[in-house]
C-alpha cells in the first residue's frame, strides 16, 4: 500500500542519516513479511508517484547493512524487498515466490535481475516462471536465505544485524 511503501521509503532515508543506527532490519506484522501488492492498488500508486523499484534500490545501496526477517510468507513484490535487503533470515515455516506470474505478470521491482544474480539462473528461472512457493528449507539449499530459525525470526534478525 501507499502507506507502507511510504513507511519503508522514510525509515530507510532516516536510518541512513542517523549515525548511531548501525544496522537495519525489515519485518512483517502479525506473523507475515509481506503477501506483495494488492494489483487493485497499482494505479493509486502510480498518482502518488511512489514505485517499489527505487524503495529497493534505495535498501540496496544502503551503506548499513539490512537484515529481512521473513515469517509466514514474503511472495512478489515481498519477495522482491527481501530481495533488495544485503542478509535474510527465515523461519522454517516462511514461504517465498512470484505468485503474480500465475495472472501474467512480471515481478517488477528487478526481482526478475536480483534472483538470478543471487541463486543462479536455472534455480530463479524455475521460481519465476513457476509462481510456486519455495519453503524456507529450499530456500535455503538454493541461498535465496542465509539462515533459517525455528526461533523468533526478528531476534535472530537482530542478532545477524549486530554481528555485521
Amino acid at each position: 500500500s501507499l502507506t507502507v511503501l511510504q513507511a519503508l521509503e522514510d525509515g530507510l532515508k532516516r536510518a541512513d542519516a542517523d549515525p548511531s543506527v548501525k544496522a537495519v532490519m525489515i519485518c512483517g506484522e502479525n506473523g507475515k513479511f509481506s503477501a506483495g501488492a494488492d494489483i487493485r492498488g497499482f494505479s493509486s500508486l502510480k498518482r502518488h508517484g511512489i514505485a517499489l523499484g527505487p524503495i529497493i534500490s534505495l535498501i540496496e545501496r544502503s551503506e548499513k547493512p539490512v537484515v529481512a526477517a521473513i515469517e509466514g510468507i514474503a511472495l512478489g513484490g515481498g519477495l522482491e524487498v527481501a530481495l533488495g535487503c544485503h542478509y535474510r533470515i527465515a523461519h522454517v515455516k516462511a514461504r517465498m515466490g512470484f505468485p503474480e506470474v500465475t495472472i501474467g505478470l512480471l515481478p517488477g521491482a528487478e526481482g526478475t535481475q536480483r534472483l538470478p544474480r543471487l541463486i543462479g539462473v536455472p534455480a530463479a528461472l524455475d521460481i519465476i516462471t513457476t509462481g510456486r512457493h519455495i519453503p524456507a528449507t529450499e530456500a535455503l539449499k538454493l541461498g535465496l536465505v542465509d539462515e533459517v530459525v525455528e526461533e523468533n525470526t526478528v531476534e535472530a534478525a537482530i542478532c545477524l544485524a549486530n554481528k555485521v
